[in-house]
């Protein structure tokens, strides 16, 4: 199954270069339907380019605190001297949206 999800440029340019190799992610209805074997389609939205890549694990956590004690930063899409801290999702996601629906790490490998 193909999945298309949007992403800012920065963590867009990790993945293409192979170190992000986690996108985080709330674990709600459309992220439910990700299976290991299917494809995502990554589209940077200030450029409009295109990465495929192909999902090979999902990491399925109650919050992206129990998530980052568990994988490097790097791969969570950090540089190696930044801080990575949980709270940064919070961005995106509220707290209430995590604790309802819990977060996932979508494991990929480029294609």
């Amino acid at each position: 199954m193909l999945h298309e999800m949007r992403l800012h440029d920065e963590p867009f340019k990790l993945i293409q270069a192979g170190t992000k190799t986690i996108e985080l992610r709330l674990y709600d209805e459309k992220r439910q339907q990700i299976q290991v074997g299917d494809i995502i389609e990554f589209t940077s939205r200030a450029t409009g380019e295109v990465q495929k890549t192909k999902v090979i694990a999902m990491h399925i956590y109650s919050s992206f605190a129990d998530l980052y004690r568990d994988y490097d930063k790097v791969s969570l899409g950090y540089g190696k001297d930044e801080e990575a801290k949980p709270e940064d999702m919070e961005l995106y996601y509220s707290k209430e949206e995590q604790e309802k629906y819990g977060v996932v790490g979508i494991e990929i490998e480029l294609l």
